[in-house]
Order: C-alpha cells, then structure tokens, then sequence
C-alpha cells in the first residue's frame, strides 16, 4: 500500500483503522479524551473568537471554527498557567522550551550533559554534526540548492511541497533543535506568503532565514532587506521616485525592527520609503538598486536628515537606505520589541518588565547577538519558574513523530496533516507570521484528535512506527516507554492513570497499543510545553 493510501485509509476517525475496535472501545476511548486528560489543567473551558492576526485582518485562511468548546482550553484562559509539578527535572524542561519536542535518546544524553553544558552545544549549533540530515535533505529536495534562474522553472505546487516538506524533516530529525526552533521564529517574523512570491521563497529560506537565524540581527535584517522575495512580496519592487510604495517601509519599522508605534510617526515611514526608493529585484530574482528610480532629495527619518545628492551619486546612493537601517537595528525600541517577542517565544506568554529590561540590556550590550540574547531567556531561573505554552500545529506534528521514534525517510505526506491542523507552512498571508497565542490555536481540537489517531497507525512508508518495543514486556512497562519517549518520563499520575486503564480494558495487542500512543498523543498533557 502507497503512503498516500495509508493516510487515506487510516483517515479521520477511528473507524477508519485498519482493525475497527468493538462499539464499546469507541465509546471508551471517547470517554478517555472528554475525560480524565482534558480535567488535568483547570476548571473553565472557553469558545474562542474569530482570530485576527496581532489586531490585522482575519487570515481568511487561518480562521478557526467557531463555537466549539476547546477541552484543551482548561484552565487556560490565563496565559500563566503552571507547569504540572511532575516537570521538576530542570534540564527537561529547558529541552521543552528548546526543542521541537521531547525525545528520548535526546533527554537521555543532555541530563548526562547538564544544563548548562547541553544549552552551550545548542548554541554553538554549528558545532553539532548535522551532515546527514543535509545529505537526505540534499537528496530528497535538490531543488532548495538551485539558484533562481534554476527555481524559476519550478511550478507553484513543487515549490510549497518541496519547502514545506523539508523543514518538517528537519525539525524532527535534526540534532540542532534551538536552531530549528529559532529557524521558526524568524520564518514568522520576516513572514513571506509563498503563494505571492512562490520559488524566490527558497532563496530567502535559505540564504536569509536559516543563515542568520543564530547570527546577529541586524545581519538578519539587511539580508531580508536585500531579499528578492521580501521585496517582491511588500511592493517594494513597485516604488520609485515621486511614487513609493510605503508597504515595505512600514513593516521594517513595525513588525521586524521598532514594534507597533514605536518611536516613529507616519511621516517617517513616507520618508523611509522614499529613502528605499532604487531597492528592487531583476532578472529571475536577484537584488538590485536601480539608481534610475531613486529619489536623491532630502529626507529626514526619525530626526536624521539624509541631505539631498546628485543623481550622478548612482548606485552609491543605497547607503542612505543602509544608514536607516542601521539606525532601526540600534534603536534601543528594537532592542525591547525584539527582547519581548523572543521572551514571549522561548519562555512566557507574560514576561515581566524585569526580564524585559534585563534581555533587552543584553541585546543592547551585545549589539543584537541572538546566541547571546537566547541564552539569557533560557536561564535555569527563569525555565524552572516558566509557565505552560501551547503548542502551534506544527510544534505539535513534530513532537509527536520525535516521541514515537517512528523511522522517518521523507516527511511530504505531512504537508497535509499540517494543513489540516491549521498551519500550512509558508502560507500565513499577511506579514505578521502565524500567531504563538493560545487563544488563537485552542479550537482546533477535533483536528488535533485526527492527527494523533493517524500519526499512531503508520506502520510503513515515510514515517514508521513500530509498536513492538511496547507490546515486549507488561501493560505497564508500555505506559512506562510512553512516558519515557513522549513525556520525558514526567507523565502526570493522572495522564497515566488513563492511559493505563485503556491499555488494560481491551487485548493487548498491536491495535490496542497504537490507540494508546493515540490517546497519549491527543492528550492535553501533551499539548503544552
């Protein structure tokens, strides 16, 4: 049978699995996720509202379904929700907040490491041998090493398969997972609709994303300055003297350096964009400032006058823009809405002022070294004090193919899943990225309880569990790899309870264990990190 057919047939609902439990089990393992899992956290549950994208228009293709009770949402209509007290290992729960998803051989070799010794090697991920997982990548996708005169060729559907697939097989099989996990956050903040600018995408990922995601930030901000697809996707290859385009303009200012109204005026943002007028892409997609269509008139950005020149100045003339951006990068205003935004990411729906101040500091102070800026978030003090996070459709998929240890050769077939829970990568279509709030991502339930009915029933293809190791020993001793494999070995009593009891209440058998990995994967425990 193809993958394409195992997805199929294990489909949306467990009836569709290849052997159908008795009516009762249904009834029980529905029972099971009403239940004892979804009561873990608290004692309200919300309906959500129509989710916008940071105060923007609703994503026509993000909005949730409205109406439906979420059970994940228990207790957490506050964002600072306590972690369950079983989480007191300090080094597993840094590898929640720094990684894709638990693993076990991964928490086996970092509580062997430390703390601090463990959160160093991520760091310095270009010390981390990652040679194989680029061979695969390297072999499965040739294209993302083309340069655009080669992309060019590239229909639309290739180019989102081909991105798509190749950052989930990276996020689940890379041993630099910080890295991954910052590759992510920078893909939202510089976020780019692949469906306006289709192959240049590649490029941007490439050469500008995943190449300064650990670097320096203003080295990630003048790389994205000067991306094809970037420009191509705000307008700005559509500005020109005596008529700029402001999009570009703006969003520098608002989304990738100061923060929403935040030290400029729209008068500096006109400005800016008349500063950026030459700044363009040619040929097949390659930058290029066109003197021809710059304005050389004087311009004042945010209180510095760039005095009018001649237009013999030329191609000289793309340092004004390159002096403005060095001022943005430097703002002490970057400096806070860069510091909060990462806190917000790595540790805590709800920094304090005093982290806000103290990482900033340090972001000031180390001229944006983002190695630098990260390590000060995930501080020992500050993790083993962090409160729950919920986590996005794809933190999600990947974690639950990281706990399973299933054998993974190619990662396509997950393009769909990832559709289906919500986030389909690349396609988030205004500039402000796929949201990391709760309130956004709780209603999908259903869809969650599908993914994880799937994920446990692949027996072959690209991504392979094998439900021998839990059925060689006791019930028991296969809650006891669940919780070691998925969970860190820090599953809350409650949660294995459950488990426990389900596992028990039929024949224990390879369908009976992979509807428990199922329940262990929809369960709310494991929702968060």
């Amino acid at each position: 049978m193809s993958d394409t057919e195992q997805l199929s047939e294990i489909g949306s609902t467990s009836q569709q699995r290849e052997v159908q439990p008795p009516e009762q089990e249904q009834k029980s393992r529905r029972a099971f996720l009403l239940g004892a899992i979804a009561g873990a956290a608290g004692a309200a549950t919300m309906v959500p509202t129509t989710a916008r994208a940071q105060g923007r228009r609703a994503n026509p293709k993000q909005v949730q379904q409205q109406g439906q009770k979420d059970v994940f949402a228990v207790g957490a209509l506050a964002n600072a929700v306590a972690a369950p007290t079983e989480w007191s290992n300090s080094t597993v729960r840094l590898l929640r907040r720094a990684t894709m998803g638990l693993n076990a051989a991964d928490v086996s070799a970092a509580k062997a490491m430390g703390y601090q010794v463990w959160l160093q090697s991520q760091l310095d991920h270009t010390r981390i041998d990652n040679t194989a997982v680029e061979a695969q990548v390297a072999a499965l996708w040739p294209q993302l090493s083309e340069q655009v005169e080669t992309l060019f060729a590239l229909d639309g559907g290739t180019v989102v398969t081909i991105l798509q697939a190749q950052w989930v097989y990276r996020a689940v099989i890379s041993p630099r997972q910080l890295y991954e996990r910052m590759v992510e956050f920078w893909s939202d903040h510089f976020n780019i609709d692949i469906d306006k600018v289709g192959y240049l995408k590649i490029v941007d990922d490439r050469d500008v994303i995943r190449k300064n995601a650990m670097g320096k930030f203003s080295d990630l901000v003048k790389a994205s300055s000067k991306s094809a697809a970037m420009l191509a996707y705000l307008d700005q290859t559509t500005s020109r003297v005596g008529a700029p385009n402001q999009n570009y303009a703006r969003e520098l200012m608002e989304l990738h350096t100061l923060g929403v109204d935040n030290g400029y005026t729209q008068t500096d943002v006109a400005e800016l964009s008349r500063v950026l007028t030459g700044w363009t892409i040619q040929g097949r997609g390659n930058f290029f400032f066109n003197p021809a269509i710059h304005d050389y008139t004087t311009k004042t950005v945010m209180g510095v006058t760039i005095p009018a020149s001649p237009t013999t100045t030329g191609a000289a003339a793309i340092a004004e823009g390159e002096q403005i951006i060095d001022l943005l990068c430097s703002h002490p205003n970057t400096a806070t809405f860069i510091s909060t935004k990462l806190l917000k990411w790595l540790l805590t729906p709800e920094p304090t002022a005093q982290q806000i101040a103290t990482v900033s500091g340090v972001f000031r102070a180390t001229k944006g070294d983002i190695k630098l800026v990260v390590r000060a978030i995930l501080n020992s003090g500050w993790v083993a004090t962090a409160p729950l996070k919920f986590k996005r459709p794809f933190h999600y998929l990947v974690s639950s193919i990281r706990g399973s240890n299933a054998v993974v050769t190619n990662t396509t077939n997950m393009n769909g899943q990832l559709n289906a829970l919500g986030q389909p990568l690349y396609q988030w279509e205004t500039p402000d990225g796929f949201p990391d709030r709760f309130e956004f991502w709780g209603s999908n339930l259903m869809t969650r309880w599908q993914f994880a009915s799937t994920v446990s029933a692949l027996r072959t293809g690209q991504i392979a569990l094998d439900s021998a190791p839990y059925l060689a020993g006791t019930t028991d001793a296969a809650i006891d790899l669940i919780n070691t494999n998925f969970y860190g070995g820090e599953m809350d009593l409650t949660t294995r309870t459950s488990l426990l009891n389900y596992l028990k209440g039929g024949t224990f058998n390879d369908t009976r264990v992979r509807e428990t990995l199922s329940l262990a994967i929809a369960s709310e425990a494991f929702q968060w990190y």
